[in-house]
């Protein structure tokens, strides 16, 4: 197997100590080798997404974890595997076929990050095969039961029985696999039934598949009537085998399902329609080449090497499980409401500076720019409510909104909706693009533009990433302009469990350069405009995020006590970026990073990366905002918004970064990173090598960054609450003086 390139044969590499203090600055050390575009300095992308994913199932293995949100971490790193291989391998697939021999930025071919990958993914997969039998154990002992068909008692077979013919087998399809039937198309992520038969008596094997129907109203697990008993539907279907081939003999039956490259995009400068396109785009991924094949690990060795052929795959595209296959389907079991398996509630707070306000346009002119934390604030009482009162004041005269992600629980499109049959002028851009939510946005748009809205879908060839929300509305004294500005996408199920911030703002200069980024989205035309504040990409970010790097090494050579950068982002994947973050560190610069995922920086590399940590916060929420911060000689600059330091995202989206201005917004802003990496629970550590420490050993509470801002987020509307209070005492103890006087 190919090896990773080996830092140690050209740099020292600090001891893989955990230290929660500031790393040292030491005078810049000159490292001859350290030549900063040498591959050796740069991790694997695909390689450190997988590290991220170890990070989750560890959630899983932690017995701090309430068993239900365990369980939960298993199903996620099920699911992001599977997205894993349709995504980034198939994409790897498609240069080893295309004959690309093009190195990455760490200098790997594709064949050999495809071979170092799916090390990494057995490695992953079978710890998910230990994890899961004692979760199953763990949860029976609390009366929750995960069983096969033959290991439930007579009457519960019966009962599953039952309703297996009642409402499930008139569905199924049994197909043969033989001389005149060819093998079967099998759809994406399908579970299937590899049978193997023979006539009685007979001598010859015959094969056939059976798919698993599970969706349209079918859960994966049968749950038995009255109780937290269930069953996997395959294996309610393996032990009825004789009723879909009568006068058989079951020789054999053996699950399996297939993973599909999902990557089938088309030319968009020759697509005469781009919503056609899409939706071509998507029957196709259907039909997509199979980049693996997943099996139970005792398939007869025949019967593997057969269905591996007639998929088309290598050996080594087959992988193996013990146990329950498609352990992502365990997710549809974690909502049992069971609050001692689960985490506390959590219930968002309105916002403060919202909560008494009859009308959030005048909040928002009459106290300044305000900062939204998603789940810890509510996004309903927030963004939703935004569009609530766009779409019914009269004084509102057009909304303006770009969609990337949206749920069906979203209130939103309705409304947009309800602000164009107001009489509102309504533009949405829509992104139909977004990977596996391209049939929804096309849903989407078609009802939008039902309704009388212009919908458009962006800028040819550039994602439109950014999350932006334009009220135009003629106040008192004129036209004034209102924004919001977010990190998360208007996804009302996303904002309970992702961490997002947005922004508030009727900032004359953001609201005109908001006004300039939706012409540009509209129409294409004149991609550099002026704009005054905001950084839009893919013209202006990316070098404006390298000179503010540039900035602080020059701030820190006149003045040493200067020099500081902190970015929370989902993932450090720019070469860019990356280079210029070693070259601050190099000079002494500190540097924090916060990195959810993806990391191709090393710190901690003498002389190169000393004074740069790197962490990672795994949650019961998903870490989702983006902030930048530069300490700019003590003029502190603060930036939130889409965009991750990702070429992609720098390079081929339209994304934005929105200063935050207000000192106490600043403050809010401070508190989150401060919290973050004070963190002693929650927290992983990066070393130079690329593994991660969890830092969870210096605080055994429980009580991680996440918990601490449900706190700030309760105590924040505890202080307003009091103050509206004792506001209201003052204005009743005056007014009676007043009477009697």
């Amino acid at each position: 197997m190919a090896t990773s390139p080996n830092i140690n044969k050209t740099l020292t590499v600090v001891p893989d100590e955990v230290d929660t203090e500031v790393l040292p600055v030491h005078e810049p050390v000159p490292v001859e080798t350290a030549d900063l575009d040498s591959p050796e300095l740069y991790l694997n992308r695909e390689l450190s997404w997988l590290e991220f994913n170890r990070r989750v199932l560890h959630e899983a293995e932690d017995e701090s974890n309430p068993l239900l949100e365990r369980l939960k971490f298993l199903g996620i790193v099920s699911s992001n595997l599977d997205e894993f291989f349709m995504k980034r391998i198939g994409g790897l697939k498609q240069q080893l076929g295309a004959g690309l021999l093009e190195v990455s930025v760490d200098g790997r071919l594709p064949g050999q990050q495809i071979e170092e990958c799916y090390a990494k993914v057995r490695e992953l997969e079978a710890l998910q095969d230990e994890i899961l039998p004692q979760l199953i154990a763990q949860l029976a002992e609390h009366d929750i039961h995960i069983k096969k068909y033959d290991a439930l008692d007579d009457a519960e077979r019966e009962t599953i029985r039952t309703h297996f013919f009642e409402n499930i087998y008139p569905l199924i399809t049994p197909q043969g696999v033989d001389s005149t039937h060819p093998f079967p198309f099998i759809s994406n992520l399908s579970l299937n039934l590899l049978v193997a038969l023979r006539h009685p008596g007979g001598d010859e094997e015959m094969r056939a598949r059976v798919k698993v129907p599970v969706g349209l109203g079918i859960p994966r697990f049968l749950q038995v009537p009255g109780s937290h008993t269930f069953v996997p539907l395959e294996s309610v279907m393996t032990k009825n085998l004789d009723v879909l081939f009568p006068k058989m003999e079951i020789v054999d039956s053996e699950v399996f399902f297939v993973t599909r490259n999902a990557n089938t995009a088309r030319d968009e400068d020759q697509a005469d329609d781009l919503l056609a396109m899409i939706e071509s785009e998507v029957r196709h991924r259907r039909f997509a080449n199979i980049v693996r094949v997943v099996i139970d690990h005792d398939m007869e060795p025949a019967r593997r090497g057969m269905l591996a052929a007639e998929l088309g795959l290598d050996e080594a595209d087959v992988f193996e499980r013990r146990g329950l296959l498609a352990t992502r389907d365990l997710l549809s079991l974690i909502d049992l409401e069971i609050p001692a398996l689960r985490d506390p509630p959590h219930h968002p707070i309105d916002h403060p500076r919202l909560l008494h306000h009859p009308n959030i346009f005048y909040a928002v002119r009459e106290q300044g720019s305000i900062l939204l934390h998603h789940p810890y604030e509510s996004f309903s009482t927030s963004v939703e409510r935004l569009l609530r009162e766009a779409s019914r004041d009269p004084k509102v005269r057009a909304i303006k909104m770009t969609i990337y992600r949206t749920s069906g629980e979203t209130k939103i499109i309705d409304y947009l909706i309800d602000a164009a049959q107001n009489g509102k002028q309504v533009a949405v851009v829509v992104e139909l693009k977004a990977r596996f939510d391209e049939a929804a946005n096309i849903r989407w748009s078609s009802r939008l533009e039902e309704a009388g809205i212009h919908v458009t879908y962006g800028v040819v060839d550039l994602k439109t990433h950014c999350k932006v929300i334009l009220v135009v509305r003629q106040d008192y004294n004129g036209l004034k302009r209102y924004v919001h500005i977010g990190t998360g996408n208007y996804h009302a199920g996303n904002a309970r469990l992702y961490t997002d911030l947005g922004l508030l703002t009727c900032d004359p200069d953001i609201g005109r350069d908001t006004t300039e980024l939706f012409n540009y989205l509209t129409t294409g035309f004149t991609p550099k405009r002026n704009y005054r504040k905001l950084l839009p990409a893919p013209k202006l970010l990316k070098r404006a995020l390298l000179e503010k790097i540039q900035r602080e090494i020059e701030h820190h050579a006149n003045l040493p006590e200067h020099g500081h950068i902190q970015i929370k982002i989902n993932a450090l994947e720019d070469r860019d970026i990356v280079r210029a973050l070693y070259a601050a560190s190099q000079t002494g610069v500190k540097i924090d990073l916060i990195v959810r995922d993806t990391c191709r920086l090393r710190p901690g590399i003498p002389g190169l990366s000393e004074s740069i940590r790197v962490f990672s916060v795994i949650g019961r929420f998903l870490e989702h905002s983006r902030i930048y911060y530069f300490e700019n000689a003590g003029q502190p600059e603060y930036y939130i918004g889409s965009a991750d330091s990702m070429m992609r995202n720098l390079e081929h989206r339209v994304e934005v970064l929105a200063p935050v201005e207000a000192p106490e917004l600043q403050a809010s802003l401070r508190t989150i990173i401060d919290i973050q990496l004070s963190d002693q629970y929650d927290i992983w550590q990066m070393q130079s090598d690329g593994s991660y420490v969890e830092l969870k050993g210096k605080n055994t509470d429980g009580d991680g960054s996440q918990q601490a801002l449900i706190r700030d987020a309760q105590e924040r509307l505890r202080r307003a609450q009091g103050a509206k209070r004792r506001k209201s005492q003052s204005t009743h103890k005056r007014n009676i003086s007043l009477r009697d006087d």
